[in-house]
């Protein structure tokens, strides 16, 4: 049997998955952690060796497996994380580690293009349609423009962690319009890299990669620092997208006000729209995920991220005992609320600066009151971005959530309970490595759409929601809407 191998870069691990077209079963999977660096306050960075490393373990466990059981990988696609940015020579050699979303150290230069440069930075953002913030490529290359100026100009060429494993695997230096759509450098409509947007950058389009839809195939190249990946030397690899667009494909939310809901270490709630769609206030970003396909959405800097918070730092615990303890508290937490901003915050304040707080502490609020009010405050943070985009939207009738924190039935009841609409799981939680597959498919021509690719999603169990539970958090919202307007 043939089969297809999604991999999914993320921040915390790599990941792949080997299914056959009619994804009826999973053929092999494999996963391997990635170490993420703070070398100074603000910083957030990854070695590209360990990146490579970790993509050679997994894509050599599952070829093996895929093989051991009989089968034929004839495609590879690719999920990546949104927003890295990697120094590297001509030939593709890092010179430096990369850059991740959540590294802030280009705060002064996203703040420039919301204060004294706003008219740039509302240009740069209609074209774009990535929000001004210390996360995009945009700002980091400005920062590079204005901290380490030579080594802007004497790097051959600037990419992604994605361009870095397709230059190793192919040869040639290539992106997606998907994360092109992420770096604040690209302009949507006319599928090519912004002037306006080089020129704040102090980049010129030559150090950038070749835009090509996210169907975009090409032929593996063996080398000698490819073999041991074990890959058949005739398999075709498909470029793929971003890890947000892929994780509604892959979730199965592409038809009209069907919103996913992510939690991983970030996370961010989206809808899949039809045609492509700014906000005035650039609050919400819209990628390109195919012909015809744009995901919009707001990102946050603090999802599951807060609950390793909660869990190593505040209480000591494990998680398990951290949820069960939340599990015994009223939803609302007798009063306690909390602003999740440990991180700073993407959307919706876009403010790397602004930081964390419990508010309306009472003598009666115990640790698992604090445990409950973090999780609720990750959600409220969620559906308070959720509002803003509804109003481009239109109300969701359902939300489809995956992540890590889908795996906490609890967790998703919360979901369930604050939105007031149902919540549906996949059969899979390997969302991204799945819209990969998905995406793949329309890429050989087995489905003529992505709504014909999503049909074959399989859906585990949903969640309805509770209404007494429903009321309760409506009010906590109301003052957690409230305390959140004095930030």
């Amino acid at each position: 049997m043939n089969c297809i191998v999604g991999v999914d870069v993320g921040t915390t691990n790599v990941k792949a998955l080997a299914m056959p077209s009619d994804l009826s079963q999973i053929i092999a999977h494999a996963s391997a952690p990635l170490t993420t660096l703070n070398p100074e306050p603000g910083y957030a960075e990854q070695s590209p060796d360990e990146i490579w490393s970790a993509f050679v373990q997994v894509m050599s466990e599952v070829s093996r497996e895929v093989a051991q059981r009989g089968h034929t990988i004839t495609h590879v696609a690719f999920c990546t994380a949104m927003h890295s940015l990697l120094p590297m020579e001509a030939d593709g050699k890092p010179t430096g580690n990369a850059i991740l979303w959540s590294d802030n150290r280009a705060e002064a230069e996203a703040a420039s293009l919301r204060s004294a440069k706003a008219d740039l930075g509302k240009a740069i953002y209609k074209e774009t349609g990535t929000p001004i913030h210390p996360m995009i490529p945009l700002c980091k290359l400005a920062w590079m423009r204005e901290h380490d100026p030579r080594l802007l100009r004497r790097t051959a060429h600037f990419g992604s962690i994605k361009e870095f494993l397709w230059h190793k695997l192919t040869g040639e230096f290539e992106i997606d319009f998907s994360i092109a759509t992420a770096t604040g450098l690209f302009d949507e409509s006319k599928r090519s890299w912004s002037p306006k947007a080089l020129e704040f950058a102090g980049v010129r389009a030559d150090q950038l990669s070749t835009p090509v839809p996210t169907t975009y195939q090409r032929p593996y190249q063996p080398r000698p620092e490819t073999a041991g990946i074990g890959l058949p030397n005739d398999v075709s690899l498909v470029i793929g997208a971003s890890d947000g667009c892929l994780a509604n494909l892959g979730a199965g939310a592409i038809k009209p006000r069907t919103a996913t809901l992510t939690i991983g270490t970030s996370g961010a709630i989206r809808q899949t729209v039809r045609k492509p769609l700014r906000d005035a206030e650039i609050r919400l970003f819209c990628y390109y995920l195919d012909e015809g396909y744009y995901v919009v959405g707001g990102p946050t800097n603090n999802g599951g991220n807060v609950l390793e918070w909660v869990s190593e730092k505040l209480t000591q615990q494990d998680t398990k005992t951290v949820l069960d303890e939340a599990s015994t508290i009223p939803p609302g937490s007798d009063g306690l609320l909390f602003l999740p901003y440990l991180q700073g915050e993407r959307a919706p304040l876009w403010n790397a600066a602004v930081r964390g707080a419990y508010l309306h502490v009472d003598w009666q609020h115990s640790r698992a009151h604090f445990v409950r009010a973090a999780l609720e405050g990750v959600l409220f943070n969620l559906l308070n971005i959720n509002e803003l985009l509804t109003k481009h939207t239109g109300s969701a009738r359902v939300i489809h959530a995956n992540g890590g924190f889908a795996q906490s039935t609890f967790w998703v009841q919360m979901l369930a309970d604050m939105a007031g609409i149902p919540v549906r799981l996949n059969a899979s939680n390997e969302s991204g490595s799945m819209g990969a597959i998905l995406l793949t498919l329309k890429a050989i021509g087995e489905v003529k759409t992505l709504d014909e690719a999503a049909e074959r999603v399989a859906f585990g169990d949903t969640f309805e929601p509770d209404l007494a539970r429903h009321k309760a958090y409506r009010a906590a919202f109301k003052q957690w809407e409230e305390d959140l307007k004095k930030v």
